[in-house]
Protein backbone atom coordinates (compact mmCIF):
# COMPACT_ATOMS: atom_id res chain seq x y z
CA UNK A 1 0.00 0.00 0.00
CA UNK A 2 1.23 3.52 -1.11
CA UNK A 3 0.63 6.98 -0.31
CA UNK A 4 -1.70 8.66 -2.67
CA UNK A 5 1.03 11.25 -4.44
CA UNK A 6 -0.21 14.68 -5.70
CA UNK A 7 1.27 17.13 -8.22
CA UNK A 8 2.00 20.43 -7.81
CA UNK A 9 1.78 23.19 -10.21
CA UNK A 10 1.86 26.59 -8.83
CA UNK A 11 4.29 29.48 -9.42
CA UNK A 12 3.92 31.51 -6.70
CA UNK A 13 6.81 29.59 -4.54
CA UNK A 14 5.23 30.63 -1.24
CA UNK A 15 1.92 29.31 -1.99
CA UNK A 16 3.20 26.15 -3.38
CA UNK A 17 5.36 25.39 -0.49
CA UNK A 18 1.93 26.43 1.72
CA UNK A 19 0.00 23.66 -0.37
CA UNK A 20 2.74 21.29 0.19
CA UNK A 21 3.12 21.88 3.57
CA UNK A 22 -0.41 21.70 3.96
CA UNK A 23 -0.57 18.26 1.68
CA UNK A 24 1.75 15.97 3.77
CA UNK A 25 0.21 17.04 6.72
CA UNK A 26 -2.63 15.44 5.36
CA UNK A 27 -0.74 12.06 5.06
CA UNK A 28 -0.02 12.58 0.83
CA UNK A 29 3.19 12.46 -0.87
CA UNK A 30 4.24 15.55 -2.25
CA UNK A 31 7.26 15.88 -5.01
CA UNK A 32 8.52 19.43 -5.43
CA UNK A 33 6.36 21.84 -7.04
CA UNK A 34 6.29 22.97 -10.58
CA UNK A 35 6.01 26.73 -11.57
CA UNK A 36 5.71 26.60 -15.09
CA UNK A 37 4.55 24.26 -18.09
CA UNK A 38 8.22 22.30 -18.68
CA UNK A 39 8.39 21.63 -14.58
CA UNK A 40 5.11 20.38 -14.87
CA UNK A 41 4.92 18.00 -17.82
CA UNK A 42 8.52 16.72 -16.42
CA UNK A 43 7.31 16.12 -13.21
CA UNK A 44 4.48 14.21 -14.80
CA UNK A 45 6.29 11.73 -16.55
CA UNK A 46 8.70 11.36 -13.79
CA UNK A 47 6.46 11.17 -10.83
CA UNK A 48 3.50 9.57 -12.03
CA UNK A 49 1.10 11.29 -9.23
CA UNK A 50 -2.26 10.13 -8.80
CA UNK A 51 -3.82 13.70 -8.32
CA UNK A 52 -2.38 17.20 -9.63
CA UNK A 53 -3.22 20.46 -8.33
CA UNK A 54 -3.13 22.88 -11.37
CA UNK A 55 -2.98 26.78 -10.94
CA UNK A 56 -4.31 27.95 -14.42
CA UNK A 57 -2.06 31.30 -14.34
CA UNK A 58 1.68 30.37 -14.54
CA UNK A 59 3.03 33.19 -14.44
CA UNK A 60 0.94 35.04 -17.85
CA UNK A 61 2.77 32.61 -19.92
CA UNK A 62 0.50 31.01 -22.65
CA UNK A 63 1.58 27.60 -21.72
CA UNK A 64 -0.25 28.02 -18.39
CA UNK A 65 -2.49 25.46 -15.98
CA UNK A 66 -5.01 24.53 -19.00
CA UNK A 67 -1.98 23.51 -21.46
CA UNK A 68 -1.25 21.34 -18.83
CA UNK A 69 -4.16 19.88 -18.00
CA UNK A 70 -4.71 18.92 -22.20
CA UNK A 71 -1.33 17.31 -22.43
CA UNK A 72 -2.92 15.03 -18.76
CA UNK A 73 -5.85 14.46 -20.77
CA UNK A 74 -4.35 13.32 -24.02
CA UNK A 75 -1.38 11.71 -22.27
CA UNK A 76 -2.13 10.36 -18.90
CA UNK A 77 -4.64 8.74 -16.88
CA UNK A 78 -4.93 10.72 -13.40
CA UNK A 79 -7.75 13.55 -12.16
CA UNK A 80 -6.95 17.05 -12.18
CA UNK A 81 -8.02 19.92 -9.98
CA UNK A 82 -7.71 23.93 -11.33
CA UNK A 83 -6.40 26.47 -8.72
CA UNK A 84 -7.15 29.65 -9.26
CA UNK A 85 -7.61 33.34 -7.93
CA UNK A 86 -10.09 34.31 -11.58
CA UNK A 87 -13.16 32.82 -11.57
CA UNK A 88 -14.55 35.05 -14.21
CA UNK A 89 -17.13 33.49 -16.76
CA UNK A 90 -14.23 33.47 -19.11
CA UNK A 91 -11.30 31.53 -17.11
CA UNK A 92 -13.88 28.81 -16.22
CA UNK A 93 -15.36 27.86 -20.04
CA UNK A 94 -11.78 27.48 -20.78
CA UNK A 95 -11.14 25.15 -18.08
CA UNK A 96 -14.12 23.22 -18.42
CA UNK A 97 -12.99 22.42 -21.83
CA UNK A 98 -10.57 20.45 -20.50
CA UNK A 99 -13.06 18.54 -18.01
CA UNK A 100 -11.42 19.24 -14.44
CA UNK A 101 -12.49 16.70 -11.68
CA UNK A 102 -12.86 19.76 -9.74
CA UNK A 103 -12.27 23.92 -8.95
CA UNK A 104 -11.33 25.45 -6.38
CA UNK A 105 -11.04 29.52 -6.02
CA UNK A 106 -7.91 30.99 -3.81
CA UNK A 107 -7.73 31.52 -1.04
CA UNK A 108 -9.78 28.40 -0.06
CA UNK A 109 -9.76 26.24 3.31
CA UNK A 110 -7.89 23.27 4.27
CA UNK A 111 -11.10 20.97 4.10
CA UNK A 112 -12.30 22.52 1.26
CA UNK A 113 -8.86 21.04 -0.08
CA UNK A 114 -8.76 17.83 1.39
CA UNK A 115 -12.57 17.08 0.38
CA UNK A 116 -12.03 18.10 -3.31
CA UNK A 117 -9.07 15.95 -3.56
CA UNK A 118 -11.10 12.23 -1.86
CA UNK A 119 -13.98 13.16 -3.99
CA UNK A 120 -11.78 13.91 -7.11
CA UNK A 121 -10.12 10.92 -6.53
CA UNK A 122 -12.58 8.58 -5.43
CA UNK A 123 -15.01 9.54 -8.86
CA UNK A 124 -12.35 9.14 -10.73
CA UNK A 125 -10.84 5.42 -9.75
CA UNK A 126 -13.61 4.22 -8.35
CA UNK A 127 -14.83 0.08 -9.26
CA UNK A 128 -16.95 -0.18 -13.00
CA UNK A 129 -16.14 4.37 -13.53
CA UNK A 130 -13.59 3.75 -15.57
CA UNK A 131 -14.63 2.82 -18.93
CA UNK A 132 -12.98 3.90 -21.98
CA UNK A 133 -10.17 4.75 -20.13
CA UNK A 134 -6.52 3.48 -20.55
CA UNK A 135 -5.78 0.07 -18.71
CA UNK A 136 -3.83 0.57 -15.11
CA UNK A 137 -1.70 -2.02 -12.41
CA UNK A 138 -3.56 -0.20 -9.30
CA UNK A 139 -6.79 1.06 -7.79
CA UNK A 140 -7.46 2.46 -4.68
CA UNK A 141 -8.97 1.58 -1.44
CA UNK A 142 -10.27 3.76 1.38
CA UNK A 143 -9.17 3.63 4.84
CA UNK A 144 -10.02 5.72 7.40
CA UNK A 145 -10.60 8.97 6.03
CA UNK A 146 -7.75 8.72 3.25
CA UNK A 147 -7.50 6.82 -0.19
CA UNK A 148 -4.63 4.76 -0.13
CA UNK A 149 -3.23 2.88 -3.72
CA UNK A 150 -3.15 -0.98 -3.75
CA UNK A 151 -1.74 -2.22 -7.10
CA UNK A 152 -3.45 -5.23 -8.51
CA UNK A 153 -0.48 -7.62 -8.29
CA UNK A 154 -0.20 -7.29 -4.72
CA UNK A 155 -4.03 -8.90 -4.45
CA UNK A 156 -4.47 -12.94 -3.61
CA UNK A 157 -8.07 -12.77 -3.99
CA UNK A 158 -11.22 -11.62 -3.27
CA UNK A 159 -14.07 -12.71 -1.24
CA UNK A 160 -17.73 -11.57 -0.86
CA UNK A 161 -18.50 -10.57 2.59
CA UNK A 162 -22.50 -9.90 2.29
CA UNK A 163 -22.42 -6.15 1.35
CA UNK A 164 -18.74 -6.07 1.39
CA UNK A 165 -15.62 -7.72 0.07
CA UNK A 166 -12.71 -8.89 1.65
CA UNK A 167 -9.30 -7.95 -0.80
CA UNK A 168 -6.39 -10.24 1.15
CA UNK A 169 -2.69 -9.64 0.24
CA UNK A 170 0.17 -11.12 1.75
CA UNK A 171 0.69 -8.56 4.09
CA UNK A 172 -2.88 -7.42 5.25
CA UNK A 173 -6.64 -7.96 4.70
CA UNK A 174 -8.65 -4.75 3.53
CA UNK A 175 -12.74 -4.53 4.41
CA UNK A 176 -14.41 -2.39 1.45
CA UNK A 177 -17.97 -1.79 0.90
CA UNK A 178 -19.28 -2.68 -2.28
CA UNK A 179 -19.67 -5.84 -4.58
CA UNK A 180 -17.66 -8.36 -6.54
CA UNK A 181 -19.50 -7.60 -9.68
CA UNK A 182 -17.89 -3.67 -9.55
CA UNK A 183 -14.51 -5.18 -9.01
CA UNK A 184 -14.76 -7.58 -12.20
CA UNK A 185 -15.43 -4.62 -14.05
CA UNK A 186 -12.56 -2.60 -12.56
CA UNK A 187 -10.20 -5.41 -12.65
CA UNK A 188 -7.58 -6.80 -15.29
CA UNK A 189 -9.53 -9.68 -16.90
CA UNK A 190 -6.24 -11.44 -18.02
CA UNK A 191 -4.92 -11.43 -14.31
CA UNK A 192 -8.09 -12.13 -12.08
CA UNK A 193 -10.78 -14.84 -12.64
CA UNK A 194 -13.87 -15.73 -11.27
CA UNK A 195 -13.87 -18.70 -9.92
CA UNK A 196 -16.90 -18.87 -7.33
CA UNK A 197 -19.68 -16.40 -7.01
CA UNK A 198 -18.28 -15.67 -3.52
CA UNK A 199 -14.51 -15.26 -4.89
CA UNK A 200 -12.42 -13.95 -7.17
CA UNK A 201 -8.81 -14.58 -7.32
CA UNK A 202 -5.34 -13.86 -9.13
CA UNK A 203 -4.28 -16.57 -11.20
CA UNK A 204 -0.75 -15.75 -11.07
CA UNK A 205 -0.99 -16.53 -6.91
CA UNK A 206 -2.53 -19.92 -7.20
CA UNK A 207 -0.75 -22.63 -6.39
CA UNK A 208 -2.28 -25.70 -7.12
CA UNK A 209 -6.08 -26.83 -8.21
CA UNK A 210 -8.30 -29.76 -7.80
CA UNK A 211 -11.66 -30.19 -9.27
CA UNK A 212 -13.78 -28.65 -6.81
CA UNK A 213 -10.76 -26.22 -4.94
CA UNK A 214 -7.68 -24.53 -5.30
CA UNK A 215 -4.93 -23.28 -3.18
CA UNK A 216 -3.45 -19.55 -2.54
CA UNK A 217 -0.77 -19.94 0.14
CA UNK A 218 -2.28 -21.99 3.04
CA UNK A 219 -5.75 -20.67 1.96
CA UNK A 220 -7.58 -23.36 0.01
CA UNK A 221 -10.81 -21.68 -2.01
CA UNK A 222 -14.12 -23.20 -3.38
CA UNK A 223 -14.23 -23.69 -7.46
CA UNK A 224 -17.97 -23.75 -8.63
CA UNK A 225 -19.09 -26.10 -11.12
CA UNK A 226 -20.30 -22.89 -13.34
CA UNK A 227 -16.93 -21.40 -13.33
CA UNK A 228 -14.36 -24.29 -13.38
CA UNK A 229 -14.08 -25.09 -17.52
CA UNK A 230 -13.27 -20.83 -17.30
CA UNK A 231 -10.54 -21.52 -14.60
CA UNK A 232 -8.93 -24.19 -16.47
CA UNK A 233 -9.24 -22.62 -20.09
CA UNK A 234 -7.29 -19.42 -18.64
CA UNK A 235 -4.69 -21.37 -16.48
Amino acid sequence: MQQTKIGVVEDEIIIADSIRSVLRGMDYAVPEPCCDYDEAIAMLQQERPDLVLLDINLGGSEQDGIAVAKYIRENLQMPLIFLTANSDAGTVARAKAVTPDAFLVKPFQKDDLYAAIEIAIHNFYSAGKTAGRPSRAYMFIKEGTHFHKLHFDEILYLESDHVYVNIFTEQKKYLVRTSLQQYMEELDENTFIRIHRGYIVNKHKIDSVAPAQLNIGNKVLPISKKYRDQLLQQL
